[in-house]
C-alpha cells in the first residue's frame, strides 16, 4: 500500500510537471509570437513615420519654393518701385538723357547740395541747360548735369515732351577739341594767321564744315580748325560746377586751387628781386613762385615768361593765366588772372601784393600755361 501510494504520488507529480512544462512551452511560443507581432507592428510604424517624414519634407519643399518665388516676385516689384522713384519721367534717350529736364529760367537756377533753399550751392543750370532727372521729392528734383549732382526746385525745370521739343531747338552742333592745344586760324589754311588757341576738351560752336576744316565761333570771332583735331556732335548745355560759378566757365580744379593759393598772400610786401611769398617778392618772383607750385617753372623775368606758354586772347583768359603789361611791345610787369576781370600781382613797394582790375593797364599779351 505504501508503495502503491508512493507510485501514485510520483505519477501525479510527473503529470503536473508535464502539464506545467507544456504550459511553459505554450506560453513561450505565444510570447515569441507576440514579440514577432510587436516587432512587425513597430517596423510598420517606423515605415509609416518615414513615409510621413518624406511627405512632410515634400510639402516643406513645395512651401519653401512658393515662399522663395513670392520673395523673388516681391523683390522684383520692389525693384520696379525703386526704378519708378528714380525715373520720374521715363522716356526715350534724348541727347544722351533718359529723363531729360531743361532749365526753364531767364538767367540761371542754383543746384543745391540738399533739397533745401538754405543748402550749399554746388553748381547752376543756365537757361536751357540740360539735366538727367533722377527722382522727385516734395517739389524738388534730384538731378545730374555734367559733373554736377544735386537738387533743383522742380518748378524751374521742364520735362517730358515739352523738354524734348525745346531740346531740338536749343541743341548746338559743337566741335570738341581733342588736341592738347589747337590753333584757330583766320582761313582754311595751315599757313593762315592764328586768331587764338584753345585747350583740349573745349567745345567750339560749329558754323559750317567743309574740306577737312570746321568753321567755328570762339570769343566772338569766326575762324577755322582742322577736322583732324576735333569731334563734331550735337549737344545740350550742361551745368556749371561750383568752381566755374566762382571763377568762370571751364575752370579746372588746378586753376581754382592756384587762384585760392595766390590770394592768401595778398597784403604781403613787394621786394624787388625777391621770390618769397611771405617776406617779399617782385612781380615775376610772385608768378614764378605761384605757378611753380603747380608744375609750371618760369624764369625770374617778366619779359621772358611769355615764351614758356602759349598766347591767347584776353577774352579767352581763365583763372591762372598771366597778363603781361608794359610800354609798346616791351614787357615790364606780370599779373595772375583770377577771373571776373581781375588780377592778383606784386604791384609795387607801396601796395605790395594786391588785387586789381585786369585792365587797369592795357595788356600787351595774355599767356596760358595749362
Amino acid at each position: 500500500m505504501k508503495f502503491s501510494a508512493l507510485k501514485r504520488l510520483l505519477s501525479i507529480v510527473l503529470s503536473a510537471s508535464f502539464i506545467f512544462g507544456s504550459f511553459t512551452v505554450s506560453y513561450a511560443a505565444s510570447a515569441d509570437t507576440l514579440h514577432a507581432g510587436a516587432s512587425s507592428l513597430l517596423k510598420e510604424t517606423v515605415k509609416t513615420q518615414e513615409n510621413e517624414s518624406s511627405l512632410y519634407a515634400g510639402v516643406s519643399n513645395v512651401i519653401s519654393d512658393a515662399i522663395a518665388q513670392g520673395a523673388s516676385n516681391n523683390d522684383a516689384q520692389a525693384e520696379a518701385v525703386d526704378n519708378d522713384n528714380d525715373s520720374v519721367a521715363s522716356g526715350k534717350d534724348e541727347y544722351g538723357y533718359k529723363n531729360l529736364g531743361l532749365a526753364d529760367v531767364n538767367d540761371y537756377v542754383n543746384i543745391r547740395k540738399k533739397a533745401s533753399s538754405d543748402s550749399d550751392v554746388v553748381g547752376r543750370l543756365e537757361k536751357n541747360a540740360a539735366c538727367e532727372i533722377l527722382s522727385e521729392d516734395d517739389g524738388w528734383y534730384k538731378i545730374k548735369s555734367g559733373d554736377v549732382k544735386g537738387y533743383v526746385k522742380a518748378k524751374y525745370i521742364i520735362t517730358g515732351e515739352k523738354a524734348e521739343k525745346k531740346a531740338d531747338k536749343v541743341a548746338k552742333t559743337v566741335a570738341t577739341v581733342t588736341a592738347d592745344t589747337l590753333n584757330v586760324r583766320a582761313k582754311k589754311d595751315q599757313d593762315s594767321s592764328i586768331l587764338t588757341q584753345v585747350a583740349k576738351d573745349t567745345d567750339l560752336t560749329v558754323l559750317a564744315e567743309s574740306d577737312n576744316w570746321v568753321k567755328v565761333k570762339v570769343d566772338g570771332k569766326k575762324g577755322y580748325v582742322s577736322s583732324d583735331y576735333v569731334e563734331v556732335s550735337v549737344k545740350l548745355e550742361t551745368a556749371l560746377d561750383a568752381d566755374e560759378v566762382k571763377y568762370g566757365e571751364g575752370v579746372s580744379d588746378v586753376r581754382s586751387s592756384l587762384v585760392s593759393y595766390a590770394l592768401q598772400f595778398v597784403g604781403n610786401p613787394y621786394v624787388w628781386g625777391g621770390t618769397s611769398l611771405t617776406n617779399g617778392c617782385d612781380c615775376s618772383g610772385f608768378t614764378l613762385s605761384i605757378l611753380g607750385k603747380y608744375g609750371v617753372y618760369l624764369p625770374h623775368s617778366s619779359s621772358a615768361q611769355p615764351a614758356y606758354g602759349h598766347k591767347i586772347s584776353a577774352s579767352a583768359a581763365q583763372p591762372g593765366d598771366l597778363f603781361f603789361y608794359g610800354s609798346g611791345s616791351s614787357i615790364s610787369h606780370v599779373a595772375i588772372y583770377i577771373g571776373g576781370g581781375q588780377v592778383v600781382h606784386a604791384s609795387n613797394e607801396r601796395d605790395g601784393i594786391k588785387v586789381s582790375n585786369a585792365y587797369y593797364r592795357s595788356p600787351i599779351c595774355v599767356v596760358s600755361y595749362f
